[in-house]
């Protein structure tokens, strides 16, 4: 019997045997789905006039947007859907949206929701603020750092009562193409045991759990490790990861997913996208504990046949083989 492509994603982050078939696909976003599916993509809507909607006329808003998500994981093949809802909703729209996925996907792919809530790298405006901070007020820092873990425990306690809900994704990002954000040291202090204790709680929950961050993680790659997620996306190029040296020093305890060149699916030549997924296939695949995808997401203004590019390397050459016993002739 062949496996849903929810299992074989599971399989993937629990590092199992890898299951015959085709190496799970996923990615945090796919916004290519006006030009797909001719459809807006659920984060470039405008709901201003949510609060004045008819029950009606919500659910019917909630169930085309879960519709867009399934029709979505079949056009691109992909595994797993990271629920991305307009800010208006409540965790109640969330909550019904995902039980029309699932009625209308039968469970075939799974579902995933955000939810980090450790410190991450901040923008120009509050750099100054937060690096000041971090020297006058370091304690102050870790308190909210508590509470911010404290509240998204909560907030999961909350979505596993769902029972539809398969992974947490957690999006902090913490490094530039050049290095962390924070000093290994200071990233010890101030992000690791918190990330920790995070995951941990998630993992009590049943969930799985996959670590975001684009950038040069090679610094922290060992505290990110420690802190037990299930996998580690996006294992970017651009910031100098390599995948046949993170699979060679971490990938037995954990799951790898991502590593295609997004730069080059947007301005490279179609050999060097070509090169990249093969490249990210022929290191991640090997023995399992792999998930095929960017090294970011398909974002707008990617051209949508280059998507088709990549995709087209991993259907052809993303295949793990029957067993022998099993092979046929």
């Amino acid at each position: 019997m062949t496996a849903t492509p929810r299992e074989a994603f599971l399989a993937a982050l629990d590092r199992r045997p890898p299951i015959p078939g085709r190496v799970p696909h996923f990615e945090l976003e796919v916004f290519l789905t006006m030009e797909a599916l001719g459809r807006v993509h659920p984060l470039h809507r405008r709901f201003d006039q949510w609060d004045q909607m008819t029950e009606r006329e919500r659910a019917l808003h909630r169930r085309d947007v879960a519709d867009l998500y399934v029709k979505k994981l079949r056009r691109f093949g992909l595994c797993a859907t990271i629920y991305h809802t307009p800010g208006c909703w409540t965790e109640e729209d969330i909550r019904l949206s995902v039980e029309q996925v699932r009625e209308l996907d039968g469970w075939n792919h799974a579902v995933c929701i955000h939810g980090d809530a450790t410190w991450s790298l901040t923008d120009g405006d509050d750099m100054m603020e937060f690096s000041v901070r971090l020297m006058e007020e370091p304690e102050e820092l870790k308190e909210e750092a508590r509470r911010k873990v404290d509240e998204a425990l909560r907030r999961a306690e909350r979505i596993a009562r769902w029972g539809t809900v398969d992974a947490l994704v957690l999006c902090s990002d913490y490094c530039f193409n050049d290095n962390p954000f924070l000093p290994p040291a200071m990233f010890d202090e101030f992000v690791t045991p918190y990330l920790a204790d995070l995951i941990a709680g998630y993992r009590a929950l049943g969930f799985h759990t996959i670590k975001h961050t684009d950038g040069n993680i090679m610094p922290i790659l060992d505290s990110l490790v420690s802190t037990n997620p299930h996998a580690l996306h996006s294992l970017d190029p651009q910031g100098g990861v390599d995948i046949a040296e993170v699979k060679r020093r971490a990938g037995a305890r954990v799951c790898l997913i991502g590593n295609v060149h997004c730069g080059l699916l947007q301005s490279g030549t179609e050999d060097q996208v070509r090169e990249s997924a093969r490249y990210a296939l022929r290191h991640g695949m090997p023995g399992g504990g792999y998930v095929f995808g960017t090294s970011n997401c398909i974002y707008t203004g990617m051209p949508l046949e280059r998507y088709e590019l990549m995709l087209d390397v991993w259907r052809k050459e993303g295949n793990y083989p029957l067993p022998r016993d099993h092979a046929p002739g």
